[in-house]
């Protein structure tokens, strides 16, 4: 066994000893998401390196320290990429961040989230235990679930030593799109749009303006612009433009407001809960400030869920960052935080103050 992961087992085993709680920690570009970090440092981030990259099969297996502008140079060098455009949040993020995050960017609405692209990871449990779920080829399904189920667990699980990835080829064409039309209108736009087979890889409306993206073939690209019209933007604008809301670098995002996520039905009415961001062909809908309890009661109403993305400690505190869990749901999160960490050596309260 590797040097360094005998010396985690050992601390890990103290720490269950003395009762003091590890926060793991890799690049610590998403440590803003979730709640706030307890216990001692645990990092992670020198784990790094890509273990196994086979082109041909759409395969890349990295350690989970490695950094992730470092795995997407690799991958374009083969020409492909990771299709789902995880955020980065900072040059450190890292592969081990990204799943753990959970988080997809704006092609995630045509392609699949995170989960959808984990083929295998190892984990190190918090009985120190190094375990293997899934494989490193997309026919291999033993325990992908399993696999699946570290994504957007934010560390409370164990500590991702490495991740098997599908990659795609990247897009041969792309076109971005513009289109001055009011909230609800882009709403009705994007739902008729999906249900046609547009190439429509992302899409997003803010402020009386709808961007939508174009990707595929050539051929198909130009097809749909020409059906769908709207004003064409320049390739570098259009690349900026879906780079700055992967990043959150985009003008919505500026400021102290509370930041929330509502994940809701594509199809579901204006909210009209505050500023607004959607993307997702509605499906994800960024809102900023509001008042906690009216936002939270009017994703669940619609069928979704709230997420706290960004706001204080304090707000965190009295809201909690991620809806409430039914009493069936809770039943399922603890026991498998005792399969894999019964002493609640990892990342406590991160994502429940329970777990």
């Amino acid at each position: 066994m590797d040097t360094l992961i005998g010396d985690w087992i050992g601390r890990i085993a103290e720490a269950a000893r003395s009762g003091r709680p590890l926060a793991i920690r890799g690049g610590a570009s998403k440590a803003f998401y979730g709640g706030p970090e307890q216990g001692e440092a645990f990092d992670v981030s020198t784990y790094r390196g890509i273990v196994a990259y086979e082109p041909t099969e759409l395969v890349v297996t990295a350690r989970a320290g490695t950094p992730l502008v470092e795995l997407a140079a690799a991958l374009a060098e083969e020409g492909q990429w990771l299709a789902f455009e995880p955020p980065h949040f900072g040059p450190a993020a890292t592969v081990g961040g990204m799943l753990a995050a959970g988080l997809s960017g704006p092609r995630r609405q045509a392609v699949g989230a995170v989960r959808d692209f984990v083929l295998g990871v190892k984990v190190l449990t918090g009985l120190g235990e190094v375990l293997s779920f899934g494989g490193q080829v997309m026919k291999n399904v033993a325990g992908y679930d399993v696999a699946r189920l570290m994504a957007g667990s934010l560390g409370t699980l164990g500590v991702v030593l490495e991740v098997s990835l599908k990659v795609l080829p990247l897009p041969v064409a792309e076109r971005s799109l513009r289109f001055a039309l009011d909230e609800a209108t882009a709403l009705a736009r994007l739902n008729q749009w999906g249900g046609r087979p547009l190439p429509i890889s992302a899409s997003a409306w803010h402020d009386g303006v709808l961007t939508l993206r174009l990707s595929g073939a050539a051929a198909a690209v130009a097809a749909a612009q020409r059906e769908l019209a709207g004003e064409a933007l320049g390739d570098a604008e259009g690349e900026a433009f879906w780079d700055s809301l992967r990043e959150q670098r985009h003008s919505f995002f500026a400021g102290d407001a509370p930041l929330w996520r509502l994940s809701l039905p594509s199809a579901t009415s204006v909210q009209a809960l505050g500023p607004t961001l959607i993307e997702w062909g509605g499906a994800q809908r960024w809102l900023r400030g509001g008042d906690p309890m009216g936002i939270r009661a009017a994703a669940a109403k619609a069928g979704g869920h709230a997420t706290l993305f960004r706001g204080d400690q304090a707000l965190k505190r009295s809201v909690g960052v991620f809806q409430p869990l039914t009493a069936p749901l809770a039943r399922i999160h603890r026991h498998l935080k005792r399969a894999f960490d019964p002493q609640g050596v990892f990342n406590a309260g991160r994502m429940y103050p329970e777990f």
